[in-house]
């Protein structure tokens, strides 16, 4: 079996260009958001809101409408319902944990009774390289627009509320709202993501970027900038590979976004052992 086969692959690449920009614009916002995402401790959100999205999706597909559309509509649901009943995070997790299989089997229910082709199900699951056009493209772009917007305008409050909550709540800082409008951010994120790398494995692009960035540095500039960096190197490189490979896109990107995890996460470890020594040195017994 071949893994890899670049034969004609200026050709296949100009017929994927609207993915590679997609991942590109995905693998920065995800990048993004997901540094609020791991200090707010939400990983566990963001598979909920993507089981809610693949059933908005699912249904579309099942209706013969828009399907971002449907994904938009799941993951907005899932997002204001996360947003206002859970404010603290025992009550997030549980709602999360209602949320995620009656989504997925909502979905599933959905993909069950759509009589159209297999490789659209499977899509919704794990992502499709050639499932992006040019109309998709300019919602994925403008939504994610809206995204950064949102966050650059709101980065400060929500840094504090994220970093320290009890004080910020003590300084005025409305918390509610912040989360609320946080949610829905993250909502948009996860229902354009889903189109490129699948319901299943969201979590590639906004949380291990992140979480990769946090085990080398914990720069207030740098993290952002590392992990945009990250997701961008995931997205667009899963991309290219699966342009020559004979497996979906999402194993490509989930082994390049784990790959930069692990490498970050050695490092951040020797770096570790190193200030250890450093002290030993410095005060010996």
């Amino acid at each position: 079996m071949t893994i890899f086969d670049f034969t004609d692959y200026g050709d296949l690449l100009a017929l994927v260009y609207n993915s590679v920009i997609a991942g590109a614009v995905l693998g920065i916002v995800g990048g993004l958001i997901g540094v609020f995402v791991m200090q707010r401790d939400m990983a566990f959100a963001v598979h909920g809101i993507s089981e809610l999205s693949f059933a908005g999706a699912a249904a579309a597909l099942l209706l013969g409408v828009n399907v971002v559309a449907g994904s938009l509509v799941g993951s907005l649901i899932a997002a204001a319902l996360i947003g206002l009943l859970g404010s603290r995070a025992r009550d997030r997790n549980s709602i999360i944990g209602v949320l995620m299989p009656f989504g997925l089997g909502l979905g599933i229910l959905f993909l069950a009774l759509y009589p159209g082709r297999s490789g659209n199900k499977f899509g919704l699951l794990t992502g499709q390289i050639i499932s992006v056009d040019f109309a998709q493209l300019g919602l994925l772009i403008g939504i994610s627009v809206i995204v950064l917007a949102v966050l650059l305008v709101i980065w400060r409050p929500l840094a504090f509320d994220s970093l320290d909550p009890e004080v910020a709540s003590a300084r005025g800082v409305p918390a509610r709202a912040l989360s609320l409008g946080f949610m829905v951010m993250l909502g948009l994120t996860v229902a354009v993501s889903v189109q490129i790398i699948g319901a299943l494995l969201v979590l590639a692009l906004l949380v291990t970027p992140a979480a990769a960035a946090l085990r080398v540095s914990s720069s207030p500039v740098m993290v952002p900038v590392l992990s945009m960096v990250f997701g961008f190197v995931s997205a667009v490189g899963g991309i290219l590979l699966a342009i020559g490979g004979s497996l979906p896109i999402s194993p490509y990107i989930t082994s390049i976004s784990f790959l930069i995890y692990l490498v970050c996460r050695i490092i951040g470890w020797r770096r570790g052992r190193a200030r250890l020594r450093a002290r030993a040195v410095e005060s010996p017994a």
